[in-house]
């Protein structure tokens, strides 16, 4: 939680950063294969949250990953966090940016996961559904294809969830089915 927290704000201060140097989508671009590589490479992840391993090492390591594949200012970032003995935060330090330029830039993810894949028209819908829920005008809709759902959707928009599937109609009619009791009338 604590790496979370500090994630958070020297993401806030990298996003500041390249804003005030004009630098923002070469950053972001930066971030994306920073979180890339972190979900990646377990082995990484380890590194930079052992303490036995010096950070002069690791410094090292992050150096021989990105130098020629991220800015130099976001070398100099690395470097940073490294010299105050945060690099364990680089692990969430992708996805807390990818969060705040978005915030930033009103852009609103969203997660639509359907038995098929959505045709333009439906697509168009969950943008035009997300976009009335959260009265953002971009959306970015991530789709996903689980044959379970038999039918409909579940949109997943931030920390909400709308279920209109087959499957979790004909679970809850089984739940009430079995809840009443069956009465003979005379």
């Amino acid at each position: 939680m604590a790496d979370q927290r500090v994630a958070a704000r020297y993401a806030k201060s990298l996003l500041d950063l390249g804003q005030e140097m004009g630098t923002l989508e070469s950053v972001k671009e930066d971030m994306d294969l920073l979180s890339k590589t972190m979900a990646e490479s377990r082995e990484l992840r380890l590194l930079l949250r052992n303490p036995i391993v010096k950070h002069d090492k690791k410094l090292a390591i992050l150096n021989a990953i990105f130098k020629g594949k991220v800015s130099d200012m976001t070398m100099r970032f690395f470097t940073i966090l490294t010299s105050k003995n945060r690099e364990a935060a680089l692990e969430s330090m992708g996805t807390e940016f990818q969060v705040q330029y978005n915030a930033m830039q009103g852009i609103q993810m969203a997660e639509v996961t359907s038995a098929t894949p959505l045709t333009p028209a439906s697509r168009a819908e969950m943008e035009k559904l997300v976009k009335q829920q959260t009265g953002l005008t971009h959306v970015k809709l991530t789709e996903k294809v689980n044959p379970d759902l038999i039918g409909g959707f579940v949109l997943r928009v931030g920390d909400q969830q709308i279920d209109d599937s087959v499957r979790t109609s004909l679970r809850k009619m089984r739940i009430s089915l079995q809840d009443s009791t069956y009465q003979q009338k005379m």
